[in-house]
């Protein structure tokens, strides 16, 4: 009976470890301005995500470049008021040529969308359209992936611009960003108010870095096993 009973264990481990290597593999993409461009992946998001999910089960694709706005990703942005400028949906389209020269013939369990952005529409005072924008963005992305369903981890913006009027939507950014997680089953926002900055109060240290890739990669991780 014992051996019975053992035997059973080790067919059903056996099943779900053969379900768990048939289900895919999970794709986190890593997007956004400066503080993006800023935090290397190897040094805390890809262990701990290949740690908790499997180096052959994790695909992590970044494509960041610094002091760029949100329309530089969503291809249909308007501002709140007043005409169009600038060039909609580049940094988008460079990214998406990564992601599908990496994906190709590989079977996607899920996809995770890991953005540090906003202090340019801060700056230029687009709060008020950024909730509709980064939608935008994630409706892309599941339009041209193919998928019902994405995750998205948002990096708020830290407190260090909080005061003075350089950037006169930051707080309306912030807010708006901790919505967009709050309200949507597939979203998680971090908290990066005590990573640490460099002196102008904008960009982090190496250590303000490593602690925002290991916020990235819990949640997103989270996101995956809910």
């Amino acid at each position: 009976m014992k051996r019975f009973h053992l035997l059973a264990l080790v067919v059903a481990f056996s099943l779900a470890a053969a379900a768990w290597a048939d289900e895919g593999k999970h794709l986190f993409l890593l997007s956004g301005q400066s503080n993006m461009a800023g935090l290397d992946p190897r040094v805390s998001f890809i262990p701990a995500v290949e740690k908790e999910l499997g180096a052959d089960k994790s695909i992590v694709i970044k494509d960041a470049q610094g002091g760029q706005p949100i329309r530089r990703w969503y291809r249909d942005w308007r501002p709140a008021k007043g005409e169009l400028k600038g060039t909609h949906g580049d940094l988008y389209e460079r990214l998406m040529a990564k992601v599908k020269s990496a994906i190709e013939g590989q079977k996607i369990a899920s996809v995770t969308f890991v953005w540090m952005q906003g202090e340019r529409d801060a700056k230029e005072s687009h709060g008020e359209v950024y909730a509709e924008s980064f939608s935008g963005i994630i409706e892309q992305l599941k339009k041209d992936l193919g998928r019902n369903e994405v995750n998205f981890v948002i990096g708020r913006l830290g407190s260090g611009q909080l005061d003075g009027g350089r950037y006169p939507h930051w707080a309306m950014i912030r807010n708006a960003q901790v919505k967009l997680a709050d309200n949507s089953q597939r979203g998680a926002w971090i908290d990066t108010d005590d990573c640490p900055l460099k002196g102008d109060k904008l960009h982090y240290t190496a250590d303000g870095y490593k602690m925002m890739g290991q916020r990235f990669a819990e949640k997103a991780i989270e996101l995956i096993k809910h």
